[in-house]
C-alpha cells in the first residue's frame, strides 16, 4: 500500500474518533465450539491455516487482596469478557505473576496476591469463562521484581547462578503450562522480556526449557520480546509465533499529526514483515498501547507518574492505535495483536490513573474497535459479500 493510500486508511478508520458509523469487516475466529488450534508451516501459516487475525485485548487481574472476588473467575471478569466480545475481540490475554525480590534473582515465588492454588484455580476458571464466551486465550506467565528493575535486565551471575535460575524459572514456567494444558488454553507464552537471557550466550538454557514446555503443553508457543531487541533474540526458530511487546514510538518530535505517526507505523511494518520473512514465522503483537496523554507515541516507555505537567489526551491515544494498527492491516505474515489493558472489573477504574493505558470509555476505544471490526490480511480473501455484513461503530460504551 502506498503512503499516500495508508494515510487514507488511517483517517478512514479514525471516523470512528468523530462518531462516525464506518462500517468494517465482521471478524473471523473466536466461534464456539473452540477446537485445538493448528498453524501450517511458514511465515502466512497463520492466515493458511484459516484462523482468522488475533483481535485480542490483555485483562488484568485486580492485583490486591483489597479487592476479593473481582479478579480472573469471578462475576465482574465474566462481564468483562461480554464487553470484550460486545467490542468485536475475538481473544483474552491472561497474566498470572510469579515474583522475583531484585535482579539477581535465587528463585520464583509462585503466589501472587494469593497462594498459588488459589491463583490456579481462578485461572482455570478464568479460561474456562472465556472460552463460554468464545473467546480464545493466551495465558502469559509474567515476572514481578519486589524491588523494581526491569526483567530484561536480570543477571544472576556467574555459571552456577545462571543454572540455578534457570532451574527455578523452568519450575514457574512448567508449572503454568501445566494449567495451560489442563485448561486447553489456546496459546501459551514461555517469557516476557527476558533480553539478558534470550538474546545471549545464556540462550541455549532457554531453548532447554522451551523444550520442556513442550512436553508438557502441546498447544501453540509465542516468546513476547521486548520491541528493540526482538531482532536479537535467537530463540525465535523454537517458536510458533514471534511475539512482540509492541511499544513503539512512531515518532521523534512532539506534537506530530496523524499521517507521521502513521508513516512511523509504515516503518515497523516492513520491519515486522522482513522479520516474519527472515524467521519464517507469523509476527504476533503479544502486548501493544499507549497512555492517555500528550505525545504519547514519542516516547512510550515513559510513565507519566515520573513526569511533570501530564496532561490527559484522549486523542493522542487514539491517533497513536491508529498510527500504528493501520498500517499493519495488509502486512504479510502479521497474525494479530493484544491491547495492553483493560481491568477484570469493568465497574472499577482504580487500578490506573486517567492517564494509564485502558483504552476503555475513550477515544482510543472507537479507534479499537474500528480495529477489531476491519479486515486484515491474517484473515484471508475478503468476502464478496463482507461489506455488506458490517456493522456499525458506535459511540463509547455502546454496542450493536
Amino acid at each position: 500500500m502506498s503512503a499516500r493510500g495508508t494515510v487514507g486508511a488511517a483517517l478512514l478508520l479514525g471516523l470512528t474518533l468523530l462518531g462516525a458509523s464506518r462500517a468494517a469487516a465482521a471478524p473471523r475466529g473466536g466461534a464456539a465450539p473452540l477446537s485445538p488450534l493448528r498453524l501450517l508451516p511458514g511465515r502466512d501459516g497463520w492466515r493458511d491455516a484459516g484462523l482468522g487475525a488475533i483481535r485480542g485485548a490483555t485483562l488484568g487481574p485486580i492485583e490486591s487482596s483489597l479487592h476479593p472476588d473481582a479478579g480472573y473467575g469471578s462475576e465482574p471478569y465474566r462481564r468483562a469478557l461480554s464487553e470484550l466480545k460486545r467490542m468485536g475481540c475475538t481473544w483474552v490475554s491472561l497474566t498470572v505473576f510469579g515474583r522475583v525480590w531484585d535482579l539477581s534473582p535465587t528463585g520464583v515465588d509462585l503466589s501472587f496476591e494469593a497462594p498459588f492454588a488459589d491463583n490456579r484455580r481462578n485461572v482455570l476458571r478464568a479460561v474456562e469463562q472465556a472460552h463460554a464466551e468464545g473467546l480464545r486465550v493466551m495465558l502469559v506467565p509474567h515476572l514481578w521484581v519486589e524491588t523494581g528493575g526491569w526483567r530484561a535486565e536480570i543477571d544472576p551471575g556467574d555459571d552456577a547462578a545462571w543454572a540455578r535460575w534457570a532451574r527455578a524459572y523452568s519450575a514457574f514456567t512448567l508449572a503454568w503450562a501445566e494449567v495451560a494444558q489442563q485448561a486447553q488454553v489456546d496459546l501459551f507464552s514461555v517469557g516476557v522480556e527476558l533480553r539478558s537471557w534470550v538474546t545471549t550466550s545464556r540462550a541455549p538454557s532457554f531453548t532447554e526449557l522451551i523444550r520442556q514446555v513442550r512436553s508438557v503443553y502441546p498447544g501453540l508457543l509465542t516468546y513476547a520480546a521486548n520491541w528493540d531487541d526482538v531482532e536479537h533474540t535467537v530463540i525465535l526458530g523454537e517458536l510458533d509465533l514471534i511475539g512482540i511487546n509492541a511499544f513503539y514510538p512512531l515518532t521523534e518530535r512532539a506534537g506530530a499529526t496523524l499521517p507521521t505517526l502513521v508513516e512511523g507505523g509504515q516503518r515497523i511494518g516492513a520491519q515486522l514483515e522482513a522479520l516474519a520473512r527472515q524467521w519464517d514465522k507469523p509476527v504476533l503483537f503479544t502486548e501493544f498501547g499507549y497512555t492517555t496523554r500528550t505525545d504519547p507515541a514519542l516516547r512510550p516507555w515513559e510513565w507519566p507518574d515520573g513526569m511533570r505537567d501530564v496532561q490527559v489526551d484522549e486523542r493522542a491515544q487514539a491517533e497513536a492505535y491508529l498510527g500504528l494498527l493501520t498500517p499493519l492491516t495488509e502486512r504479510e505474515g502479521f497474525a494479530g495483536f493484544f491491547v495492553w489493558r483493560l481491568y477484570a472489573d469493568p465497574n472499577d477504574s482504580s487500578q490506573e490513573a486517567e492517564w494509564g493505558f485502558s483504552p476503555r470509555g475513550k477515544l482510543a476505544e472507537l479507534a479499537l474497535r474500528g480495529a477489531y471490526a476491519t479486515h486484515w490480511s491474517a484473515d484471508g480473501p475478503r468476502g464478496a459479500a463482507a461489506a455488506l455484513a458490517r456493522p456499525p461503530v458506535g459511540p463509547v460504551g455502546a454496542y450493536p
